[in-house]
């Protein structure tokens, strides 16, 4: 996701595109691009890289543990003799 600091850096800009005789409103108009942005981040439904890390660790450990299981339940399987009765 976008982190703060990359959102102030676009109202920054975009501010500057704001013409110089409105420079008593360029504070205002910083804070209104900076929550105008977080807003649609925040409806984009982005995660925090830290966030995707942490999910990607906890995939890897479940695919180890799901192979461990299906190892294990291959050799219960070899191990068990069909019954002939």
């Amino acid at each position: 996701m976008t982190g703060r600091q990359d959102i102030d850096q676009i109202a920054q800009r975009l501010v500057s595109l704001v013409p110089p005789g409105l420079a008593d409103a360029h504070k205002d108009l910083r804070a209104n691009f900076r929550d105008i942005l977080a807003q649609g981040m925040r409806h984009l439904e982005l995660v925090t890289r830290e966030e995707f890390d942490v999910q990607t660790q906890v995939l890897a450990r479940t695919r180890a543990r799901v192979e461990e299981l299906e190892k294990r339940v291959a050799e219960l399987e070899a191990g068990v003799s069909p019954s002939g009765t």
